[in-house]
């Protein structure tokens, strides 16, 4: 909920904070550049310090740092709060998942629980922006974070009373190198991504880039040397790890990215009130709901790779039918079955990711895994977004033909990545 609010909310964001069109990006992306730095760095703590531990103080700095978005008075503030809000998730994420995984080893306990995790993923897209758009006609903008900070810290107090600590530590000290040299990293990056839009042959754009590839060298360098290193390099060796990072880079590019900023796209296009919007809105995530928790059952029947496929490919489908109904007048009929249909493979994706980030990893690593699946996601979803903004000046058609190409590519690479290329690697 706390991620997908700013997305109807983002024209009245603009108005309030008077935000050029070129930095609007920066509106949806502070969250998923936040919990792309540190999602590695949490996993990595919960699996060595406590998951219950990490899961609480994640709950809390996301409800404190909510509410001070809710208070923001310019597009500094408001990105600077939401990174912090993607930092505080992060450590949400990666431990929640690590819990479930301790709670639930295997078999189809563990299928029927990341299957309602993932669910419920869809469900919090589908709430933000619902809650949005009931709270930002009612009273203001402002009011959708603080609703959004009073419940995470109800969840807060809940997850205190209800949830065993869990934990598999390793010898050696955090790997602060490891951090700061991927958050500084991905922050490059995506900041090249974001001011790409005013011109990719900028020399500051060139330069941010250049500091990215050198930095994430450093970071396999880092991660290579370390005696308890963030993530285990040797993983990318087993191909059920690669599908599942595959899976979830493209997850982010081809689907979160364009479904973020669909809302606004559609108000923009067709003149659709903002409530309007969240409401149809709810068709693509309330469908992926629904889906995910039905994917149980294709467990056993199709492997974790081609169900990912299978999200790619209906996930592409509901886009191309959503080409041309974006923009004039609304065409009701193609806008409700392209987002069903794309709400199916979404569903598929929401439920079949979690499972292989937490199988494809050894046991006690399993907020690890998480932490890794998760920052690959919103990795794809901050190229995602700033990818479709730029697109989308050329007209919402030039965005979806990038969403539904993007989204056959993620089928293939997922697919590809699944194969076992040497005789004897871990499957």
């Amino acid at each position: 909920m706390n991620y997908t609010a700013p997305m109807l909310d983002l024209p009245a964001l603009a108005r309030a904070f008077g935000t050029p069109a070129s930095a609007q990006a920066w509106l949806l992306n502070g969250t998923p550049l936040g919990l792309a730095v540190v999602l590695l760095l949490a996993g990595s703590l919960a699996d060595d310090h406590g998951r219950r531990r990490i899961f609480l103080l994640g709950t809390l700095g996301l409800g404190l740092t909510t509410a001070l978005g809710g208070l923001a008075g310019s597009t500094l503030t408001f990105t600077l709060a939401r990174i912090a809000q993607g930092a505080a998730s992060a450590a949400v994420l990666a431990a929640s998942l690590g819990l479930i995984a301790h709670a639930h080893p295997g078999g189809a306990s563990r299928i029927r629980a990341t299957g309602v995790w993932g669910a419920f993923v869809s469900a919090g897209i589908a709430l933000g922006p619902l809650l949005a758009g009931a709270l930002g006609g009612l009273a203001d903008w402002r009011w959708t974070y603080e609703a959004l900070a009073a419940g995470t810290l109800l969840v807060a107090a809940f997850g205190a009373r209800t949830l065993a600590e869990s934990r598999a530590p390793r010898a050696g000290r955090p790997d602060v190198a490891g951090a700061l040299t991927f958050g500084l990293a991905l922050a490059a990056l995506l900041t090249a991504l974001t001011l790409g839009r005013d011109g990719w042959l900028r020399p500051s754009v060139g330069l941010l880039l250049l500091a990215a590839v050198v930095l994430t060298a450093a970071f396999a360098l880092v991660e290579r040397r370390g005696a308890a290193p963030m993530i285990d390099l040797a993983l990318f060796r087993r191909p059920a790890f690669r599908a599942a990072t595959a899976g979830a880079l493209f997850t982010g590019l081809a689907v979160i990215g364009f479904f973020s900023v669909l809302p606004a796209l559609l108000q923009r296009g067709t003149g659709m009130a903002p409530l309007t919007t969240a409401w149809l809105f709810l068709f693509w995530s309330g469908t992926a709901f629904v889906v995910a928790l039905q994917v149980r059952r294709l467990a056993g029947r199709i492997p974790a790779a081609y169900q990912l496929a299978l999200g790619f490919v209906l996930s592409t489908a509901g886009v191309l039918v959503l080409f041309g109904a974006v923009e004039g007048t609304a065409d009701w009929p193609r806008l409700l079955v392209g987002l069903l249909v794309a709400g199916a493979g979404s569903g598929v994706l929401n439920a079949a990711l979690p499972r292989l980030a937490v199988d494809s990893v050894p046991p006690e690593r399993a907020a690890m895994g998480s932490g890794a699946n998760n920052t690959a996601r919103y990795i794809g979803s901050s190229a995602g977004v700033a990818l479709t903004l730029a697109l989308s000046t050329a007209g919402p058609d030039t965005a979806l033909v990038a969403s539904a190409a993007l989204g056959l590519a993620g089928a293939a690479v997922t697919l590809a990545a699944a194969r076992n290329r040497r005789p004897g690697t871990d499957g």
